[in-house]
């Protein structure tokens, strides 16, 4: 039996929409892989600074990272690795939660919620902050590329 004309153009659109709707599950677990691989990098990074883990922190933090603190003051990433080496910085808290992802692309922003505890610069901290960094894909995996920070948040909303 021979096809009509009809029942080809069906065909070919089952074909086409099965394929559209295939290749729609293959861009959503991208991105939930994506995600998941975001979450999981800015969460050691923190691990990291707390830890003073220099070397972690350089291989994540990209070559021209700076990050604006809520008072405008900037830091590089030389300035941040120098702080995790030099002894002056020890945290017994660095922890994040609250953490949401969004991805633009190449480029993505995790948005979190940090409870920072311990000596920076020699002198006792302890306080939370929001903050926003941002990450671009690079060939080699995400990269750190620029961090905002707000001023610590009123101690109501600590912790």
């Amino acid at each position: 039996m021979s096809r009509s004309p009809t029942m080809r153009s069906t065909g070919a659109a089952i074909l086409a929409l099965v394929s559209l709707l295939m290749a729609a599950r293959i861009a959503t677990a991208s991105e939930a892989d994506d995600r998941a691989a975001l979450l999981a990098l800015d969460t050691k990074y923190q691990q990291a600074v707390k830890a003073n883990d220099a070397k972690t922190m350089a291989a994540i933090l990209a070559d021209n990272f700076v990050v604006v603190e809520g008072d405008g003051k900037r830091y590089t990433k030389a300035d941040l690795i120098k702080s995790a080496t030099d002894g002056s910085t020890h945290y017994e808290h660095q922890d994040d939660s609250e953490q949401t992802v969004l991805l633009f692309g190449d480029t993505a922003t995790v948005t979190a919620k940090l409870w920072v505890k311990g000596l920076e610069d020699g002198a006792k901290v302890d306080y939370t902050l929001w903050f926003s960094d941002v990450y671009v894909r690079t060939p080699t995996g995400w990269s750190y590329v620029f961090g905002q920070a707000s001023l610590p948040l009123p101690r109501r909303h600590h912790r």
